[in-house]
Order: C-alpha cells, then structure tokens, then sequence
C-alpha cells in the first residue's frame, strides 16, 4: 500500500509539501498540485482521513445544514456551496433539519465529527447556542450576533424593486405574498422594503403571510385563491419567491385572470422555475452563485485564523419577463 513517502518521491516534491497540499494548508502553486494529483492516481493513493482529522484536529469536511432540500432556492444554493467547498479543498456533510427543532442536532453531530465549520442556511436557532460552538459559523440570508460572519442578498432592495415596478406598469392594488407567519425569515424585510415604497407611493397593498406547513410543502394555491376573491381589485402581486410566483400564475388561470393583461406577477430568487412558466416570471435576481463563493471563502480564511468581515450584503436586481 501507497504511503505518503510514496507519493512524495513519485512527485518530486518534499513530504512537507505534499502533507500541506492534502491538508490544503498555506499557498501551493497549480503545479505542485497537479503532480501530487498524478502521484497519487498512479500509486493509487488513498490519504487516511482518520489519521489527518486525529493531527489536525479537524476533517476537511464542511457541515451543511438547509431546511428545505426540496425548494428550488435551498438546491440551488446546496448545488454552488458544493462546488465552491471542492474548489478549496473541502467535501461538503449535509443535513436537512425540515424543523428548527433539528438544527441543534445536527449543530451537534458537526461538531462531533470534527468538521472544519458550518454554513447554516436560513436558521432559527436560538442566538445564545452559537456561543456554545467554537468552529466558524457561516450564516445565510440571516445575520447573528454570534455567529462568525453572515452572507445576505439585500432583500429590503428586493421588496422596493418589486413595489417600484408593479407601480409603474400601472398598478393600484398590490397583493405581497410569502411572510410565514410567527416565523422571522428573509421575506419580512422583502416586504418591509415592498411596504415602505407602496406607503410612499401612496398606493392600496394588502400582505398575506403562510403557514409554515405551507411553506415546507410548497402548497400555496389554496391561500393564493382565496387572496385574489378576496382582495377581487388586485392587479399586482408580489411573491417572496419564484415557487409563490408560479403558482400565482396558476391560480389566476383557475379565476380566469389573464396575465398580464389583468394581473402583473413579481417572485423573487430567480431560479429555472422563473424561466419553465407560461408566461416566463418577472422576478428579483438573486445572486446565489456569489453567494456561495463568499461562504465558503469566509469560513476557509476563518479556519486559517484570518480576520474577515462579519457581514456581507450583495445587491439584487429586477430581471424583467413575461408577467410585467
């Protein structure tokens, strides 16, 4: 069997330099790195990550814990955290808590097998259990005071992009939909933003928030029906995601609402679904891929002992389709 000695002298290279490319530590040159790679491939050389995380203290594991696996927002974000995590070296332990109930546990089973740190995705966990955790915390789309440093889309901006353009195609009576209800959530200040343009812009708006098992289930056609005969002089509605969005489209074609000739539809994410309806979505962009390079570029400078920001904001922007 293969050893690292093996592999050092295959490549050419020191055993130093060669522990320091597996363990991904300190700046290596593309070069290095590729002949430790064909070291390895011809000595079918299989590095002991037991023995590494027992020297290190840690795996180059990344926990990755979401609430929603299914939503298309959570896939595409796991999608660009995945790739990003193997361009730094690091393989990606994913946990989907479903419930805020389980990210404890699953917080807890992170560090129990040593991962590197955690990127958390729109948690609830309570403030205070962060100081319990000493690896970084990345957050996502939701700032705490104890964790490492945050990643955010600006989704106040969102919110205002929606209300300013729903109001400039002509619309007087807004529906905002998405806010679960009892539940802080990145769609609160996508509607704070929404509320504070329709105030100024003196225009009707009326929000609604979901359940949260609607929000798990993706379920919102029931709620969006009896929105629109209940607010029957609606002409605009903004969703707080593209799922919302599209199954507002579907709603209207069941009350036989032409859009956009009657009614003018805003989600927000931007994802392939925005592009598979009929007609395509108007919606906010949301800068997921970005998004996910930061992560886990600040977690690797965190794991590294560098100071890094404590919170970054990325702007959005309005990408314009068929239901405006």
């Amino acid at each position: 069997m293969a050893t690292l000695k093996d592999v050092a002298r295959e490549s050419g290279l020191t055993v130093s330099t060669v522990s320091r490319i597996l363990n991904n530590r300190g700046y290596i040159s593309d070069n290095a790195r590729q002949k430790v790679a064909d070291a390895m491939e011809e000595l079918n050389y299989r590095p002991n990550e037991v023995a590494r995380s027992l020297h290190r203290k840690s795996t180059n594991m990344i926990g990755l814990i979401v609430p929603h696996i299914r939503h298309p927002y959570f896939a595409e974000m796991i999608s660009n955290l995945e790739n990003q995590a193997y361009k730094k070296g690091y393989r990606i332990l994913l946990c989907n808590s479903q419930r805020s109930e389980r990210e404890q546990e699953f917080i807890d089973m992170c560090t129990g097998n040593q991962v590197a740190g955690i990127i958390l995705c729109s948690g609830t966990l309570e403030t205070k259990k962060f100081g319990r955790v000493n690896i970084p915390v990345i957050t996502m789309e939701r700032f705490r005071d104890n964790g490492t440093a945050s990643v955010e889309c600006d989704n106040r901006q969102g919110g205002e992009l929606a209300a300013e353009k729903l109001i400039s195609c002509g619309c007087h009576n807004l529906l905002q939909v998405g806010n679960i209800a009892n539940q802080p959530m990145p769609a609160d200040t996508r509607a704070e933003g929404f509320r504070s343009v329709c105030e100024r812009e003196q225009a009707n708006f009326v929000e609604v928030s979901v359940q949260e098992a609607q929000y798990y289930n993706m379920r919102y056609s029931e709620i969006l029906e009896d929105a629109l005969q209940k607010y029957s002089q609606t002409d605009g509605i903004f969703a707080s995601s593209d799922v919302i969005a599209a199954q507002a489209l579907q709603a209207c074609r069941k009350l036989h609402i032409s859009v956009p000739d009657q009614m003018k539809i805003i989600g927000f994410d931007d994802m392939q679904i925005a592009t598979i309806t009929t007609p395509q979505l108007t919606t906010i962009h949301q800068p997921v891929k970005e998004m996910a390079e930061i992560a886990v570029s600040l977690l690797h400078d965190a794991v590294e002992g560098k100071l890094i920001p404590r919170r970054t904001v990325l702007p959005v922007h309005l990408v314009e389709r068929e239901t405006t």
